[in-house]
Parts: structure tokens; sequence; C-alpha cells
């Protein structure tokens, strides 16, 4: 039997920073597909920087590691794996149409906010005016695939909790230095990739209702050249998150480890 969201609250499943790359092995999206097929949830949130675009990093431009990258390959990895995680929703979508079984309204309720990793092409095209027909956003199939897509760091609200590949703090727009900061700027509910680990505060309104910040982590078993020993992905945690009881900002946080979707989900 599938699990169903509970009628007291909405159920929200979030998938952190994937950074796609040509050489990733991608068969873990398929297992993330199953969970969400699993789970049921009522909203998935990507919080973006699905597409690493190693070809348009201007941190490793003229460095040996630079060599052989290609923008058409970092799009075509990112797309396939989308793919790969929706075709278990869309399946299961197709097999409740088809059986005039109870409606899973997922598709209407898909989310993805660019990163700053999927906004390294707007800074190719402001740079390259010649190359706006042929590098942006246009080419990766998010929306193609039901997401609705949300500018870079314009937060999406939903039941309540704030969401954003990550929330500023100050007027140079910095990212927030800790998930308690992050509650104190915004006073709201508020969850954010980008960090590569997690982290989770708490506080109260005035009236006594939970706000929760949370650092999603990342949601990829790739090593990152630009990390050290201490903060790659041997050391940090990897995985998705599931809020349940989602009602006006107050929810409870369980977060999946990337191993063990791969372990219960993985067919």
């Amino acid at each position: 039997m599938k699990s169903t969201a509970t009628r007291s609250g909405q159920r929200h499943f979030i998938i952190p920073d994937t950074q796609c790359t040509p050489e990733m092995d991608d068969s873990y999206f398929t297992a993330i597909g199953n969970a969400i097929v699993d789970l049921q949830p009522t909203s998935v949130i990507h919080l973006g920087d699905h597409w690493d675009f190693p070809s348009l990093s201007s941190y490793d431009k003229g460095k040996k590691s630079f060599e052989g990258r290609s923008y058409l390959a970092d799009v075509e990895c990112g797309n396939r794996a989308l793919e790969k995680l929706m075709a278990p929703i869309q399946k299961e979508v197709a097999r409740r149409k088809k059986g005039k079984r109870r409606h899973w309204d997922i598709m209407n309720n898909l989310h993805f906010t660019w990163g700053n990793h999927e906004a390294r092409q707007d800074r190719v095209v402001e740079e390259n005016r010649e190359l706006t027909d042929l590098v942006g956003y246009h080419n990766l199939n998010a929306e193609e695939l039901g997401f609705k897509c949300y500018p870079f760091l314009q937060p999406v609200v939903i039941d309540g909790v704030a969401y954003c590949h990550y929330f500023t703090s100050g007027v140079m727009g910095r990212p927030v230095s800790s998930a308690a900061n992050m509650l104190n700027k915004k006073h709201q509910s508020t969850i954010m990739g980008h960090v590569q680990d997690r982290q989770i505060a708490y506080a109260k309104r005035a009236d006594g209702s939970r706000i929760t910040g949370i650092f999603a982590g990342i949601c990829y078993e790739e090593q990152q050249g630009y990390l050290t020993p201490q903060t790659n992905t041997d050391s940090t945690w990897a995985g998705c998150w599931v809020l349940n009881e989602v009602s006006d900002g107050s929810f409870d946080e369980m977060p999946l480890s990337l191993s063990y979707i791969r372990r219960k989900y993985g067919k």
C-alpha cells in the first residue's frame, strides 16, 4: 500500500543540490523517483544546482582540469538524470489515471529553485551576448517535465515554508552563515541547499507556533575538486528530506540518506 499525506497537513519531498556531471553514476535518480512514488508527497521541491556546469566554471578556467569540458554534455547529463527521477512518477500518475484510481495531483506541485550553478549561464550570456540563443535555461528540461521554475534567489513559499537555493544576509547578498542565522533574518520556516552539509535550527513565533530552518545538505556521491577532505562527500551528509504534517510553516522533518534511498528504492 502506498503512503499518503496526512489529513492534518501536507507532505513535502525536498531534493538538495544534485550537481550532475557527465562522468557521474546517475542511477540513484530512479531510486529517488521510486521514493517519491512510495511516500506520495503533496509537493516536490528541488533546491537547485542540479546541472553542475563545470564547462562554465570561472574558477577552473585556464587550468588543466578544464580541458575536455562541454556545455552540451553538461546539459544532457542533467536532463537525463531528471528524466530518470521523473520516470517512476510519470508511470504512477499514468497508472492511476488508466485504472481510474485515486488522483495524485503531484504534477501540479513540482517546484525548482534555480541555483548558482544554473545561473552560470546568465554570466556567460552577459559576457558573450552572441551566445544568447545557444546558452540558457531553454536547454534545461525541468519545465518540460512539469516543474515550476523560479529565478536564482527568488524564494517560493509552500504551505508556509519558504524555499530557495540559499537565503541571503546583508546588503551584499551573501548566503546566511547558519540555520539559526537564517531563522533570525527571515522569521519564517526556511529551507535552503547550497551548503555541503545539513544543519537544523528551531525557534518559535510570539504566538507559540514552531518555525524551523534547515540547511538541506547535498544529494550526490561524487567528490568535488574544490572541496577539502574535511568537506567532501566522504565527510558530509547526502540525501533528501521529507516534511510531514506541513501546515502554516510547522512540520516534522524526516531526513532520508542517499545510501538508504539506494538500498530501499533502488530497483
